[in-house]
Parts: structure tokens; sequence; C-alpha cells
């Protein structure tokens, strides 16, 4: 995996093969950045980064100067990889936090940005996650929430649906806090 672009632009992240991740691909990272590039100023921007996994995106995000970035994820070797790698990097401005998702949310207090989320596919609750997202308030006024989800699930009733794009097998359906644009 490669950072795409930013002040990491061109770096590999390498994680040990024994990591239990699927790992959002290179070009669906860019697809996603690319898209993003035209509403988020990331300089002034704060992000959550849930199921974490490798960190790839929440690196790219701190690359791309993100002010702050914290990447969640519950598995222990995961949350360390992504300890190590900001260590390495001298990412201050990325924080790493080992909990459960769903517990996070129900205590969260913290208003970000964008929340990433790119669960397992095959993750009981998927469906509920904007659901929690909306009602535990995690977004900012003008606030991106973007799910990663396998091509089963639609969210478009969505009453914070904003748009879906499709990479393959990676989907992506983002919600945002105003609809108006």
């Amino acid at each position: 995996m490669r950072i795409i672009a930013g002040s990491l632009k061109g770096r590999r992240l390498n994680p040990p093969a024994n990591l239990p991740v699927r790992p959002t691909t290179d070009m669906a990272r860019e697809s996603l950045f690319n898209i993003l590039n035209n509403y988020v100023d990331f300089e002034d921007c704060t992000v959550m980064d849930l199921f974490s996994g490798t960190g790839a995106v929440a690196v790219e995000f701190v690359s791309r100067g993100a002010r702050e970035v914290t990447a969640v994820d519950i598995n222990n070797a995961c949350t360390e990889y992504i300890k190590s790698e900001a260590a390495k990097l001298n990412l201050k401005n990325l924080h790493v936090v080992r909990t459960d998702v769903f517990d996070l949310l129900k205590r969260a207090y913290k208003k970000f940005d964008i929340v990433f989320a790119d669960p397992p596919y095959a993750l009981e609750g998927i469906e509920k996650l904007p659901d929690l997202i909306f009602e535990h308030g995690l977004l900012n006024e003008d606030g991106i929430f973007i799910l990663e989800h396998p091509r089963e699930y639609s969210f478009e009733e969505h009453p914070h649906f904003w748009q879906h794009r499709n990479y393959g097998k990676v989907n992506f359906t983002f919600f945002a806090m105003k609809l108006d644009e």
C-alpha cells in the first residue's frame, strides 16, 4: 500500500501479513480522496477512521494535512501496527484508540469534520452505522460520513444520504449533515 498524495506521497506501508484486515485498495482510496478534494479543506480537518485496520486511510488524511486524525480499531495487532508506523513517520497528529467501535459511538463526545468507516464486510450491524453516527452527533455542521461497504447494502433512503460510488467490489456511501449542495 502506498500513500497517494501529500507530504508522505509515495511512502509504502507494509503491514504484517497476519493482520485480520481487508485494506481499501490504492485505486479506491485514490478515488475517495479525489472526491473529497472537491469538498474538504484537509488542512483544517479533523477525522475519525473507524475500523482502521492498517491505518492507510488515516495516514492518507495526515499526509494531506489533516489537523487531527483518530484511528480506531479493536484488534491489538492493528492498533500496535498503526502506532509503530505513526512513530516511524513522526505523525504527532495521528491518535490511535483500541476499542470496540460500537462502544465508542455510544460514549463519543467529540465532533469531527469527517468520519470514515471501513468495517469488516460480514460485520453484524453494519447497516446501523449511519444512524449511530448521526444519533450520537459525531459530525460537525458541515461534516461528512463515509461508509465503505459491500454491494448488497443500499443507503439511498437514509435521510442523510448524499451520494454513492462504486469501484469494483468497493462501495462508498457518503452521508452529510447538510444536504443543500
